[in-house]
């Protein structure tokens, strides 16, 4: 009553006007708050680009740096690559450098000859990663400095924040990269009406126009450069070059901005698009490239990408922001939920500390279990927001890129980093994040025909250390103007292949065995031709590398150029194996099986040098760096299953003995793949120890670390870091490569008490544990196809409604083997 005498109509409903709208951006301010262990927050914009906090859908990406009046969203979208499809025809003199070659090694191992013959096998570099776009967002706030900031990334929900006050009044951005709505959306708010002004600009590094698109948006028009060098070549006067005359290479891009607003209004021009006196806006961010396959002309051949670009933002701007904040979530969630994973011992401090903060007093000591399975989710998070079915696979540095030449060209580098990228998908039951990278394997085998036809003269396909989206499959080098060091490498083929193969040794899916076995064999058929035989009549190859490693030979030369490296004769045996087991499963192709077989028989074997550690060359050599940062002769204890404490303890110790050897330093990729070596070797205390020196501070640490949002540091930037270390975490909890569910193999003392739900094994069975003091307590096995299980624990464990008997291992522990049905839930618990 009183407040109807009070207030006129009009005064009435600019009062419920601005209490709907107070209200309204506090609760969404509510149901957009998630645990502070799920978030990386800062109490500061960022100022680096390794400070920014990455978003993406898989094919689009942004790093956001949060200043309140100078927003900058560094744009990418993940098929933007420099060149087009990959060259035949470059090297015509491959099978003679290749004959050269062998003559130097085979049998006058005359190894700093045959350094030089190899190097007529190189061909051209591969493409490099291109930025897209930066879309700058100036904020009108007055003079007056703002308070109360905070910017975060709730990676549970995949969003982004960023909160501020200025005079009274507090701003909100909040940003999500949309997988249903092919969109990043930005969304603005402030908590009184009409204090939303700014103006927002596209520019590129890349060739482009900007014009208005109507008066609330903007378009920009970006063309890929032809040739890119990568960023360690300096020799050409062009390293960058637009002119190409076959008018096939230099893809076309789009980028569109549209901004709806509430109140207020819009105008665009070429200058930029501006918004005055706006209760909220949502602006809406689209891009396409023409980039249609890898072996299709960009130009000529192209998509539409103003096309497509135009259609994804009718139909995404159609959208309010709460309903594409729904179907977001919803969307994000059927994966990252999959799987939960918490440490006892918590502090709860350490979660009331800003990002940075904590991984300084994580760097120097602190407790902080939460941080770890923060840390832990995070890569996770990572390989969703970088890599979704239908896009191309993540590269060296996810999605996210800001330099036109990359550290390595942020392409796909195929000895190690690639392969690492996606460690963790399967067994964190993220496996759909892996079919981009089946797409790159699968066009890989199509290029690596010919090159495998040109260069060696051989069957099968081949592929070398570096790759791109044109799926390049030739030793790069610049026709010999590269180290064989790295340059002339060759086993990706069956590296990438035990991908595949391992996808369905997780699924038991046989229709896909059945689609991938085709490339896994052309793989063997090349390593078949491949094999020559020595003077001791061991199947061998010649050349061999150890990447990026090199030895002193005999006359006390460094040389790298060398015959039946360990990571060579592991890979083979591991393919071999792989696809002798698929053969056997799909019950095909007994010929072949026979022919691997007898070439399995006679493969240079293992070899343990007077250190006790295992043997990096064909000779007992002296390494030139003693502790390299790669160490490649391990492959076999991981990611591949011949060696193992359980069942090859000598190799397993010397395994152990070469890792003492190298130490624990090292860049963030190796310190990666070591806490998967000591997860392997069953050694939890030593795994955590390399997790944790991983997880420091660049400030700290005197190598690998990780930078202020977390990303992992060579340095310089790489995630592959990221994915490794989320994959040895896994390790540490569960391994099955062995055929059995072997529960808490590698538990450190500092995660004495946990528990983790959603984890995946091989024989298509998801795990749940808990734990306490060291001791599983409980877990819970579902089947999904109805495979025999095998469980090692490390003491006798009953099965609800089964009857089973726990078996002591010779080896370790207690082995429990029962029958399981499809869709069977299975409850273990200690006796």
């Amino acid at each position: 009553m009183y407040n109807r005498l009070l207030f006129s109509p009009t005064s009435r409903l600019r009062l419920l006007t601005a209490l709907s709208f107070v209200l309204s951006f506090s609760s969404f301010s509510v149901i957009a708050q998630t645990s502070n262990n799920m978030k990386l927050w800062y109490k500061q914009p960022a100022t680096k680009w390794t400070e920014a906090l990455p978003i993406g859908n898989g094919r689009i990406g942004a790093m956001i740096f949060g200043n309140p009046s100078d927003e900058l969203l560094q744009l990418n979208e993940s098929s933007f690559w420099s060149g087009g499809p990959a060259r035949t025809n470059v090297n015509l003199n491959g099978p003679a450098a290749l004959a050269a070659t062998r003559k130097a090694l085979l049998p006058n191992e005359d190894y700093a000859e045959a350094n030089k013959q190899v190097k007529g096998l190189q061909g051209l570099y591969t493409q490099s990663y291109m930025p897209l776009a930066d879309l700058k967002l100036k904020q009108e706030l007055g003079n007056s400095s703002y308070e109360n900031y905070t910017r975060d990334l709730s990676i549970d929900k995949s969003i982004s924040s960023v909160m501020f006050t200025v005079d009274g009044v507090t701003y909100k951005r909040e940003m999500i990269a949309s997988f249903p709505a092919k969109a990043i959306i930005v969304h603005l708010t402030a908590s009184k009406p009409g204090k939303i002004s700014f103006k927002t600009a596209l520019t590129s590094q890349v060739r482009y126009t900007v014009a208005a698109d109507g008066s609330d948006g903007l378009l920009l028009k970006a063309k890929a450069p032809a040739q890119v060098d990568p960023n360690y070549i300096g020799y050409n006067k062009e390293p960058i070059k637009y002119d190409d005359s076959t008018n096939c290479r230099g893809m076309r891009a789009a980028v569109q901005v549209k901004a709806i607003t509430k109140g207020g209004k819009t105008n665009a021009d070429d200058t930029g698009l501006s918004v005055t006196g706006a209760d909220e806006v949502t602006l809406y961010i689209c891009a396409a490239t023409s980039f249609n396959s890898f072996d299709q002309c960009p130009v000529k051949n192209g998509k539409d990408e103003l096309s497509l670009c135009n259609n994804m933002m009718q139909t995404a701007s159609r959208t309010g922001w709460s309903a594409l904040v729904a179907a977001h979530t919803t969307d994000y969630a059927k994966y990252f939920n999959r799987l939960k994973f918490s440490l006892a011992g918590s502090d709860a401090a350490g979660e009331q500390l800003p990002t940075n903060e904590r991984l300084l007093a994580f760097s120097t000591g602190a407790k902080d279990p939460g941080f770890e399975t923060l840390f832990y989710q995070y890569g996770r998070y990572l390989l969703i927001s970088s890599s979704r079915p239908g896009g191309p696979a993540a590269n060296l540095q996810g999605i996210w890129n800001k330099e036109l030449r990359a550290p390595w060209s942020s392409n796909y580098t195929i000895n190690i980093n690639t392969q690492m990228n996606y460690w963790p998908a399967a067994i964190s039951n993220l496996e759909e994040m892996e079919y981009p990278l089946f797409d790159l394997i699968k066009n890989l085998s199509v290029t690596g025909v010919v090159t495998a036809k040109q260069y060696y003269n051989m069957r099968g396909w081949v592929a070398h250390h570096n790759t791109d989206i044109w799926a390049s499959s030739n030793a790069v080098g610049d026709m010999g103007k590269g180290d064989p060091l790295w340059a002339n490498w060759y086993m990706a083929a069956p590296w990438l292949s035990r991908h595949l193969f391992e996808h369905y040794r997780f699924t038991q899916d046989k229709q896909f065995l059945k689609n991938a076995y085709p490339i896994m064999k052309g793989a063997a058929e090349f390593l078949s031709d491949f094999l020559v035989t020595d003077k001791n009549g061991y199947l061998v190859t010649a050349p061999s590398f150890s990447p990026e490693n090199d030895y002193i030979d005999d006359k006390g030369k460094h040389a790298n150029t060398s015959i039946a490296t360990t990571m060579d004769m592991s890979i083979i045996r591991d393919h071999f194996r792989n696809c002798i087991e698929a053969a056997k499963a799909l019950n095909t192709d007994p010929q072949f099986v026979k022919l691997l077989e007898g070439k399995m028989a006679k493969l240079y074997p293992l070899h343990i040098g007077k250190k006790g550690n295992l043997q990096e060359w064909y000779k007992d050599w002296e390494d030139v760096d003693p502790h390299h940062r790669h160490v490649s002769h391990l492959f076999g204890l991981h990611p591949g299953r011949e060696i193992t404490p359980l069942l090859t303890p000598d190799f397993a110790n010397a395994a152990r003995k070469t890792l003492e050897l190298r130490g624990d330093a090292g860049t963030g990729w190796s310190l990666a793949w070591k806490i998967n070596f000591w997860a392997r070797l069953l050694d939890g205390n030593h795994a955590y120890k390399l997790e944790r020196d991983l997880m420091r501070d660049l400030s700290v640490s005197k190598g690998g670390g990780l930078y202020a949002n977390l990303f992992d540091a060579h340095p310089p930037f790489q995630i592959d870091g990221n994915f490794g270390a989320t994959s040895g975490m896994t390790e540490m909890l569960l391994q099955s490569h062995l055929d059995e569910l072997h529960l808490l193999p590698a538990l450190p003392d500092a995660w004495a008490t946990g528990k983790i739900s959603g984890l995946k094994a091989r024989g298509a069975f998801t795990v749940d544990m808990d734990w306490k003091d060291k001791q599983l307590v409980s877990a819970t096995i579902t089947s999904v196809k109805g495979s025999k299980c095998v469980v090692r624990t490390s003491a006798p464990v009953s099965v609800k409604g089964i009857n089973v008997k726990s078996v002591q291992s010779a080896q370790s522990g207690y082995l429990t083997t029962f029958a399981t049905k499809p869709g069977g839930v299975y409850v273990l618990t200690i006796k």
